[in-house]
């Protein structure tokens, strides 16, 4: 299905907010999860930390092909880690480059407009400083919901922080929780290998 083909994003309403799981996904991630993303963090547009509070790591568009066996726009949970290492240098502290968990928004952002799809994902750790250019993993375990288009900015950063606690409660399950330690990422502290 190609991006023409997508029907526009509904409008996100109080009575689906209202009727929102505390936990999604199965007990155990069933096929196409889990999928695996890397990729040197990009700059994106800027607005997550900004404009959201919810600062965001694009990955580049090459690097989410992986997710094209998911035909949904939407919310996802699972866990990434960031290198602590750039140009050769170790940059960030130990505790920034553990693996942790995170929500990734996969489609076009109705609410700004976008044209094209992004995959921006929200580590769920306050990092000490930014992490552009480093190289980042992410395992997609579970969908969380549908793309939405947002009548004020408020009520989309009221999803996101809704995201953002039902990733922490999907994946405090012990099926989920296994990933943290999965061979995809650096399980010695250094720097994961892409």
């Amino acid at each position: 299905m190609g991006m023409e083909d997508r029907a526009a994003a509904p409008v996100r309403t109080e009575s689906f907010r209202a009727s929102r799981p505390d936990i999604v996904g199965p007990e155990i991630p069933q096929k196409p999860f889990p999928i695996h993303l890397s990729g040197a963090v990009q700059r994106g547009f800027g607005r997550g930390g900004k404009d959201l509070g919810c600062p965001t790591a694009n990955l580049p568009d090459d690097s989410i092909t992986p997710m094209s066996s998911v035909t949904k726009f939407g919310v996802y949970y699972g866990y990434a880690q960031v290198s602590r290492e750039k140009d050769g240098k170790v940059i960030l502290p130990e505790e920034d480059g553990r693996v942790l968990p995170m929500v990734m928004s996969l489609g076009q952002n109705p609410f700004y407009k976008n044209e094209k799809m992004t995959a921006e994902i929200h580590i769920m750790h306050d990092f000490k400083a930014d992490f552009y250019g480093h190289d980042m993993k992410a395992i997609v375990l579970g969908y969380i919901r549908p793309e939405f288009d947002y009548t004020s900015r408020e009520a989309l950063i009221e999803d996101i922080e809704t995201d953002k606690r039902v990733a922490m409660r999907s994946l405090a399950r012990h099926s989920y929780e296994q990933y943290q330690k999965d061979a995809f990422f650096d399980l010695n502290g250094s720097s994961p290998k892409l």
